[in-house]
């Protein structure tokens, strides 16, 4: 009787605990994208609630769609009279990726090249600058994060953080 007992009670216990765990859930009636000159949105309608979670390494937003975040991830202060500025746009790409260097005579934009990396880290393209303007091909990649380093004297000069649709 008392065996029985004690395994009711775990039973009962068991599943008071299981009543506290819920799995993210959204019903959205409807959404959409829409596009105009001065931009495009994506958005959907019915998502009851949104909150963020804060902790010591960030935070986390709950909600149906978030927003890209696109920045550039390192830089290295220029130093010795160099002159540079590196753009990649349009991020986020699709097809192509147009790079931009523009470099002082002092820096040379012969002696950088380029390296185009995967989220785990493997290195997709390893290419030298020719021209200040390089276009990169990115329609045979699959929708995902990609990473551009420009590498002058194997250093770092910048690391862009690509978003492939």
């Amino acid at each position: 009787m008392q065996h029985k007992r004690i395994k009711i009670f775990a039973i009962l216990l068991s599943g008071l605990g299981m009543t506290g765990l819920h799995a993210q859930e959204s019903i959205n009636a409807t959404g959409s994208n829409a596009s105009g000159s001065g931009g495009s949105i994506s958005y959907s309608i019915g998502q009851v609630f949104y909150t963020t979670n804060t902790g010591m390494n960030g935070f986390a937003a709950q909600g149906v769609q978030q927003p890209y975040e696109i920045s550039v991830v390192t830089a290295i202060e220029a130093t010795h009279g160099i002159d540079l500025s590196v753009l990649a746009y349009p991020n986020p790409t699709t097809d192509l990726l147009q790079l931009k260097v523009d470099a002082s005579t002092s820096f040379g934009i012969q002696s950088m090249y380029y390296q185009l990396y995967d989220m785990n880290g493997k290195l997709l393209q390893n290419k030298r600058l020719i021209e200040n303007e390089v276009q990169i091909d990115m329609s045979n990649y699959v929708s995902s994060i990609y990473f551009i380093r420009i590498i002058f004297d194997r250093r770092t000069i910048k690391e862009f953080k690509i978003i492939k649709k």
